[in-house]
């Protein structure tokens, strides 16, 4: 079946439709940030079949702009949602023109009412020299710092504790603060971390500190004029 003969099921979208859409451009620049050059991720809308991709980050894997057209894949997985309603990734091994290969991974992506309105796709070629791909998941060199502290917590209360050890830690490495002020300069440091965001986060510090909630509050009150 030619692309052709799906030019009536092209859907019609609503504002909130293209709403969500376009928030899915942002997710495209995020994955393949994170994967890296190697890695193409593309945004297809079923509002045209014919210029479907409407957003690409790396496009230069498959050759690809935005308005390029669907792929007979992106199409087969529309029939096969319209049959069975399975939004499941789908991944799948495919070569392009010219001779890499790509692990694919593609799932449908739902407007209003859940009806399909397109189609997200991660693209890594495979074919890209190993080397290089290594070098984006790793430090520039072994000296790199790393000093970004991610605290992966199974709990807010885990959270807000570890944040406040490195924040603690942090304060008592600062030659320049004086005894008085470590405890304002702890809370500061975690109200720039958004940490009192979290219900438990006042007393929880103001336990750990020995000072009051209502001090805790002067604080921010302070931090925040």
């Amino acid at each position: 079946m030619t692309m052709n003969a799906y030019k009536l099921f092209n859907i019609v979208f609503t504002d909130k439709d293209k709403e969500f859409m376009t928030s899915n451009f942002r997710l495209a620049e995020t994955v393949a940030e994170f994967i890296g050059p190697h890695c193409e991720v593309v945004v297809h809308s079923f509002e045209s079949f014919e210029h479907s991709v409407v957003k690409i980050v790396n496009g230069h894997h498959t050759g690809r702009t935005v308005g390029s057209p669907i792929t007979d894949m992106g199409l087969k997985m529309l029939r096969a949602f319209e049959k069975t309603g399975d939004a499941t990734p789908k991944s799948y091994f495919t070569r392009i023109k010219d001779g890499s290969l790509l692990k694919s991974t593609t799932c449908v992506l739902a407007g209003e009412n859940e009806k399909p309105i397109g189609l997200f796709c991660v693209n890594a070629n495979l074919s890209y020299p190993f080397t290089e791909i290594i070098k984006t998941l790793m430090p520039e060199t072994a000296s790199a710092s790393i000093g970004v502290n991610e605290n992966f917590s199974s709990s807010p209360s885990e959270l807000i504790e570890k944040a406040l050890e490195n924040a603690i830690i942090q304060v008592e490495n600062d030659e320049k603060i004086n005894l008085k002020g470590k405890n304002k300069a702890i809370t500061k440091l975690l109200f720039e971390n958004g940490i009192f965001e979290l219900k438990e986060a006042t007393n929880t510090v103001a336990e750990r500190l020995g000072i009051t909630r209502h001090a805790i509050y002067k604080y921010i009150r302070e931090f925040r004029t």
